[in-house]
C-alpha cells in the first residue's frame, strides 16, 4: 500500500484558525457519497404520489487515515502521533467562539475538500517504549461544509420574483404545475387567470404556460 502525505487544515476557531495537521492516506481507497431529499405528496385521482425535490444533501468523504512516527517520522517543529491525535480529536468538540465544531479542509494536491468532521474512530496499532502511541489508524467521515452565501450561489437559481415559462408534458395539468411551482395545488387559479384559461382542463402536453410569482396580501411579490 502506497501512502501519500496530506493535510487537515483548520478553517476557524480563534487561535486554531490556519492550524495544519499532517496525515497519511491511501489515495486509491476513499469514497465520496451524495444524496438528495424528496417529499411524496398524494393528490386525488393520481395513480401515485407527486415526488417533489426538497434539497440536496452535503457530500460525504470517507477515508482511512494513518499516523506513524516511524515511517513518517516528524520533522523538526512537527507533531508526534500522540500530539496529532489530540489535535484531531478536539476538532469534534464545540469551539467556544463558533459555538460549533470548527470547519476544516482536507488538502492533498488539487483535492481541497471543505468540511466538518462528522465522525472519527481511532485504533492504536503500535506504541513507543514509554507507552505513547507510535502508529494509529483513523476512519474519518468528512461532511461537506458551505456557508449560506455559498449555498445560494451554487447552483445559481432562477429569481423567485419573476415569471417563468413551463411546458406541459405527458398527463401534466395546471393543478400539478401549481403543486410543483408553488407547493400548493390549490393555487392553480393563479396560473389559469394569468394565461387566460377559461377551462384549465383543455391544456395538452406541449402547451407552454407562464407561471407568475404569487402576490402577498399587501400586493408585493413573494417567492414560490
Amino acid at each position: 500500500m502506497t501512502l501519500e502525505r496530506a493535510t487537515i487544515e483548520v478553517l476557524g476557531g480563534g487561535d486554531r484558525d490556519g492550524e495544519r495537521i499532517a496525515v497519511l492516506f491511501n489515495p486509491s481507497e476513499y469514497s465520496i457519497e451524495r444524496a438528495n431529499t424528496y417529499k411524496a405528496t398524494s393528490l386525488p385521482g393520481l395513480s401515485g404520489p407527486l415526488i417533489q425535490f426538497i434539497n440536496g444533501e452535503a457530500d460525504t468523504l470517507a477515508m482511512e487515515l494513518f499516523l506513524d512516527d516511524r515511517t513518517d517520522a516528524p520533522k523538526p517543529g512537527e507533531k508526534t502521533v500522540q500530539q496529532r491525535l489530540e489535535q484531531l480529536v478536539t476538532l469534534l468538540e464545540i469551539d467556544p467562539q463558533l459555538h460549533a465544531p470548527a470547519p476544516v479542509a482536507f488538502v492533498w494536491g488539487k483535492l481541497y475538500f471543505k468540511a466538518i468532521i462528522e465522525k472519527m474512530s481511532r485504533k492504536i496499532t503500535m506504541f513507543h517504549p514509554n507507552g505513547t502511541p507510535a502508529r494509529a489508524t483513523l476512519n474519518v467521515s468528512f461532511k461537506e461544509y458551505k456557508t449560506l452565501p455559498e449555498l445560494v450561489r451554487d447552483p445559481p437559481l432562477e429569481s423567485s420574483d419573476k415569471s417563468k415559462r413551463r411546458v406541459l408534458v405527458g398527463y401534466d395539468s395546471v393543478w400539478l404545475l401549481a403543486a410543483r411551482e408553488y407547493d400548493d395545488a390549490s393555487q392553480w387559479r393563479v396560473i389559469a387567470d394569468h394565461n387566460d384559461l377559461d377551462d384549465p382542463r383543455e391544456v395538452r402536453a406541449g402547451d407552454w404556460l407562464t407561471v407568475p410569482p404569487l402576490e402577498k396580501g399587501n400586493g408585493t411579490r413573494s417567492g414560490f
